[in-house]
């Protein structure tokens, strides 16, 4: 061969390869082609009916327990099925009816999409049944998620859904190839697929309307009718926004069943705003019939973009003020904590004023030792990766600070919220409840090697996991007269609700000026509080006239019945406010308990010792009452020292298959349960602050 011939060989293989590397990225860019999202698209979503979807379902009976004085009821508002596309690319196969099923107390399997025919998975079983619940699957992606698993649909064999599905694996490391699918349709963002969802997405519009139709179905199906009101269900889906890669994700709950027959996404909704306008007009406003709430989570993962001040916002005051207002009456909640971390508060953050609090550094994704800088009046990026400044606008107790200035310049207060818990899970089973045998959130996590792993990059940088820093999640508390729809929904509009990381602890706030120092001795505790004060989630009354000092305020605590549950250590009362000078203050006070009481947990079998409380109670005034100084307060519970979920799943193995993460100094082995109540405001009748 000569050199001539050499070199046109050589030639021709080049070409070869360039013809074939353009092939292929002409063939990828027409898989991956982007139905874009119209600017216009949300105006044909107030044309959407707004009604039961089966109006035959017999009336409810009235319930025959009645609860003058209000129960708690527990519940979970936050519970993702197979039919929530990040569910099924973790192999999750558990359906609504199978979620509503565990709720109640049946044991339910753990089955995997990829487990083998011959395989037979774990059951899993609650603690204790929920009073309540709500399926929330996510409304992005729904109708994708539906198309490629139907092998009927044109989607079904694109290469879109053949990677979504796992059919086609990408060279990475195995645990990440959930991660890989959960990605094949997250990276569309606020735009749908072409190929699966037709030129003009239609054809996941449509399959989104029967995922909702379905959904619907199984929440009616297992509402309970008889008189005992034994359980409760909601309508309910998750709007997942995310914005420069900082979580706004929503959960949105419905009072009864006339509900709009299409849930708003993210992808026709690019703004909480429009979310919340769409609500009010179509829901609200539109139907007698229809009432609807919207609860954010994940704050923490939010780049303080969550609850950033509209008095921050370069736009003029009187939009600033409709949007605050929108906002107050279209999230009364927000919630506290979930599997992916703690919201409440987090200690380092320099803009915060007032004594180091020990106890927010409970359940965070990023250690609490990291240093991290302040990302100050300034909206960060990059929380759902774990990176970026950090914002005291991503918590709670700050954010309900800010809500008091906010107050103060725009007439009107968005942040308050009351508080609740969920899970999140993703497996449809909220097993929230004692930290010993957790089975995982996400699915494939239910191997107990990945569930301990210390962290997993989602590729393209959309999100960073820790699955060992994940934890079983919380549950949601409602102070209501019966178990009902109607009676939980406007337990949860006025705020009277609590949240926990799981036990079910029972905590009572209360404040007002004609409580009795002495109202925990009372016979008839909840009468007097009710009779002399307003409980959580509420306003306090201005001051009479004569008034001296502050107003009381008087919490209680039942402890965790059940078997195994820890008993309580204290009860603290959190103080936030905004000082003379404009910074945001917090202070924290035990009012009840023992925090010296020398209760411990010993390491190597995780049994518990020392004393404590199976109840508390205590009447308080704030030493530091401003009575022109706006004050917002809530009280927090603490169980004595347990050990954390991973700590119990590490001594469960054998010492040589404990992974690295079973050692990791950084990692807490122990933790202390609480409770949160919703808040009670303190405006001052004029001055500063009102």
């Amino acid at each position: 061969m000569t050199i001539k011939t050499v070199f046109k060989t050589i030639a021709f293989t080049l070409l070869l390869v360039v013809v074939a590397g353009a092939a292929m990225a002409l063939w990828l860019r027409f898989e991956f082609a982007r139905v874009k999202a119209s600017p216009d698209a949300l105006s044909s979503w107030y044309q959407v009916a707004v009604s039961p979807l089966e109006p035959g379902n017999r009336t409810a009976a009235p319930c025959k327990d009645q609860f003058p004085h209000r129960k708690a009821f527990f519940g979970a508002l936050h519970v993702h099925t197979a039919a929530s596309y990040d569910s099924s690319a973790f192999d999750v196969t558990t359906t609504a009816d199978e979620a509503y099923r565990f709720a109640r107390g049946e044991a339910v399997p753990l089955r995997l999409s990829s487990d083998p025919p011959d395989f037979t998975p774990p059951t899993v079983r609650i603690s204790s049944p929920l009073d309540f619940m709500a399926v929330t699957d996510h409304a992005e992606a729904l109708g994708e998620n539906r198309l490629c698993y139907d092998p009927d649909s044109p989607a079904h064999d694109t290469l879109v859904c053949k990677l979504f599905r796992g059919d086609l694996r990408l060279p990475v490391e195995d645990h990440l190839q959930s991660i890989v699918r959960l990605a094949t349709l997250a990276i569309f963002g606020q735009d749908r697929s072409t190929r699966v969802c037709g030129e003009d997405g239609r054809r996941c519009r449509e399959s989104a309307l029967a995922a909702w139709r379905d959904n619907q179905r199984s929440t009616e199906r297992w509402q309970d009718r008889a008189g005992r009101c034994e359980f409760t269900t909601f309508h309910a889906y998750e709007y997942t926004l995310a914005e420069a890669g900082s979580n706004l994700h929503r959960n949105v709950v419905f009072k009864s069943d006339t509900v709009p027959q299409a849930p708003l996404s993210a992808k026709d909704a690019p703004r909480p705003e429009l979310l919340w306008e769409w609500l009010r007009r179509t829901c609200i406003e539109g139907s007698p019939a229809c009432d609807a709430l919207a609860i954010p989570h994940n704050s923490n993962w939010s780049s303080g973009r969550m609850f950033h001040p509209y008095s921050n916002l370069d736009l003029p005051v009187d939009e600033q003020r409709q949007r605050a207002a929108l906002r107050a009456a279209l999230e009364p909640l927000a919630e506290i904590m979930q599997v992916k971390g703690d919201s409440e508060c987090r200690s380092g953050i320099t803009s915060v004023y007032g004594a180091p609090d020990e106890f927010c550094d409970f359940e965070k994704l990023r250690a609490p030792r990291e240093v991290i800088a302040d990302c100050g009046e300034t909206q960060g990026s990059g929380g759902m990766s774990l990176k970026g400044c950090v914002s005291r606008y991503s918590y709670l107790r700050y954010s309900l600070a800010a809500g008091l200035s906010e107050r103060e310049k725009l007439g009107v207060n968005p942040f308050g919220f009351g508080i609740v818990a969920a899970t999140d899970t993703h497996t449809g089973l909220p097993a929230a409840g004692l930290e010993k045998n957790h089975p995982g959130s996400h699915g494939n996590d239910r191997d107990v090697q990945r569930r301990l792993l210390t962290r997993v990059e989602v590729p393209g940088d959309i999100a960073t996991g820790s699955p060992v820093r994940y934890n079983p999640g919380g549950i949601a508390g409602v102070y209501a007269t019966r178990n009902s729809r109607a009676a939980l929904f406007e337990a949860m509009r006025r705020r009277e609700t609590f949240g926990t990381s799981g036990p079910r602890i029972t905590p009572r706030f209360f404040a007002g000026w004609d409580l009795p120092e002495a109202i925990c001795q009372s016979p008839d505790y909840l009468a007097v509080a009710y009779r002399g004060g307003v409980p959580m989630g509420s306003d306090i009354p201005p001051a009479p006239r004569g008034a001296k000092g502050g107003p009381v305020f008087t919490v209680s605590a039942q402890g965790d019945p059940r078997s195994g549950a820890n008993l309580l250590q204290r009860v603290q009362i959190i103080k936030a406010w905004i000082d003379r000078e404009g910074h945001t203050r917090q202070a924290v006070y035990d009012v009840a308990g023992d925090p010296g009481n020398g209760a411990a947990v010993d390491p190597e079998t995780c049994a518990v010792s020392g004393p404590g409380f199976s109840q508390l109670c205590a009447s308080w005034r704030d030493p530091e009452f401003e009575p022109d100084r706006a004050a917002v307060y809530y009280a927090r519970v603490l169980e004595n020292p347990g050990c954390r979920w991973s700590h119990h799943t590490c001594l469960s193995l054998p010492p040589d298959q404990r992974p690295e993460s079973c050692s990791d100094p950084e990692l807490p082995w122990q933790i202390q349960e609480r409770a949160w109540t919703s808040p009670v405001w303190y405006y001052p009748a004029t001055g500063p602050g009102g």
